[in-house]
């Protein structure tokens, strides 16, 4: 007998629901025993669920597929979660895989390649749509190209961007660091040069994601 890949399908459309069970159940070795329509649905039932893989919505009413994984990954015991959803945004991404998510799929895709994806994971891996999974590589080139650029900096110079970041002024900034406002001046309009900016919000966005 053929070892079946249990999943349960979480999608508040129950047209979506219906449809994306029978593409999984077209093949033998997965089968989906469960379906759910809402977060706290699939909560409640999965104390006495035995999945392998649970395919999470992230546009559901009342607790977030994302949230819902995050809650749910606290359970050593746990199935793997994959995103599956219209949502196309770096943050969303970012947070589902944060939350625990193994994948990230958007619907649409062929059947073909969502059988695949469900194998995919099955065998331990990380499966992402095309798209997703080019946006996941833009993010971490912009992100390397802004570390690059914050290394051009003076140990002095990130002390003062860091002020800046708290809200200092640059009198205060001047009277933290024992020099005069015009050698905070000097070393603010080379930050700028440095990082490219031409502002104090354009210089704090680029270590937003770092203090």
């Amino acid at each position: 007998m053929v070892q079946q890949i249990k999943v349960c399908l979480v999608e508040d459309d129950e047209e979506i629901r219906q449809l994306t069970k029978d593409v999984l159940e077209f093949k033998d070795d997965i089968i989906c025993v469960e379906t759910c329509s809402s977060a706290e649905d699939f909560i409640d039932k999965l104390p006495d669920l035995n999945v392998d893989i649970v395919m999470m919505d992230i546009g559901l009413p009342g607790i977030s597929g994302i949230d819902c994984v995050r809650k749910c990954t606290e359970n050593s015991n746990k199935p793997d979660f994959v995103m599956y959803t219209t949502h196309f945004d770096s943050q969303e991404v970012f947070e589902a895989l944060r939350a625990g998510a193994k994948g990230y799929i958007l619907k649409g895709g062929s059947p073909d390649r969502l059988i695949q994806d469900i194998y995919d994971i099955a065998d331990g891996g990380s499966p992402m749509s095309p798209q997703i999974s080019r946006l996941v590589a833009e993010s971490f080139n912009e992100a390397n190209k802004k570390n690059l650029e914050l290394e051009k900096l003076s140990k002095q110079e990130w002390e003062v961007l860091k002020a800046l970041n708290k809200g200092l002024n640059y009198k205060e900034i001047a009277a933290e660091r024992f020099v005069s406002t015009h050698t905070v001046r000097a070393q603010i309009r080379s930050i700028y040069d440095k990082l490219h900016v031409h502002s104090k919000v354009e210089a704090i966005k680029k270590i937003s994601n770092i203090v």
